[in-house]
């Protein structure tokens, strides 16, 4: 998007992430993710840095990196020993992490910075796949405790003048994280639930058809959509794209349509 002075507008991106560290393992579930994350890139403007809001980080109130240099948090279990060698040596940016704080507290939504904590694999694994070189700066923005729709929306629409800085704002989960799922029903079989679902998460966000308002509350009661808690039986996954929805206000571009795993997930863009 441009605005009115002609300035770019970064664009926000919410993606699957996929299951652990497999996309960097050449797991053949994970091969159409793999292609889109590596693809994506060329599409888009190069950002100055990037904001993650990633499924596996919540605290008591929202909590953003503020280190120069974060290590990588391998925060996942029973994979092959190179997975916890993996590399990415994208820097930390203090003054962005203070941006956010700023922009939070404006909105009354209290925000601290956290000098000390890593990069999770919610940022680690799709970046390293968008932007190998680790060259960009990056910051994450964890989650809240109790998962509140309204509050991580709320945290989008402070979130949003950061665009104007070219910072890129990424939410990574997965529009469907029901484990149990993916390993009960074969990699070609129907789910109905799995698909009713991830068409709800486009209409809802990509339906031009819808006012802003009407984007919002359908987001809010998130849990009325078809199949709602058996594709999200808790909802860490799906959060990310709230706050990403909120923070472009707009309807988004359907820029990921396929399997992960054997079941359908979506990933959304907005320009």
């Amino acid at each position: 998007m441009t605005m009115a002075n002609g300035a770019r507008l970064a664009p926000v991106l919410s993606i699957p992430h996929g299951g652990g560290p497999l996309p960097l393992m050449g797991d053949p579930g994970h091969q159409t993710m793999v292609d889109f994350l590596t693809r994506i890139p060329r599409e888009l403007p190069r950002p100055d840095a990037i904001l993650v809001i990633s499924a596996h980080w919540e605290e008591m109130t929202p909590t953003v990196t503020s280190g120069a240099d974060p290590g990588l948090i391998y925060d996942y279990y029973g994979f092959p020993e190179e997975s916890y060698h993996i590399h990415y040596p994208a820097p930390g940016k203090p003054a962005l992490a203070n941006d956010i704080v700023r922009l939070l507290g404006q909105k009354q939504i209290p925000c601290h910075p956290d000098g000390d904590r890593g990069f999770d694999h919610g940022m680690f694994v799709p970046l390293k796949l968008m932007y190998p070189r680790g060259d960009i700066p990056v910051v994450q923005l964890s989650l809240v405790e109790g998962l509140d729709p309204a509050l991580h929306l709320s945290i989008g629409k402070a979130l949003a003048p950061l665009r104007e800085q070219n910072v890129m704002i990424l939410g990574s989960g997965f529009s469907f994280h029901n484990l149990r799922a993916f390993f009960s029903t074969g990699a070609d079989a129907i789910d109905p639930g799995n698909e009713a679902f991830q068409n709800w998460v486009v209409q809802t966000c990509n339906s031009a058809g819808l006012t802003p308002a009407q984007r919002e509350k359908a987001l809010l009661h998130w849990e009325n959509a078809p199949s709602a808690r058996y594709c999200h039986p808790r909802e860490e996954h799906l959060l990310p794209l709230h706050v990403c929805a909120a923070a472009a206000g707009t309807s988004a571009h359907v820029a990921f349509d396929d399997r992960i795993l054997g079941k359908r997930a979506i990933g959304l863009l907005w320009r």
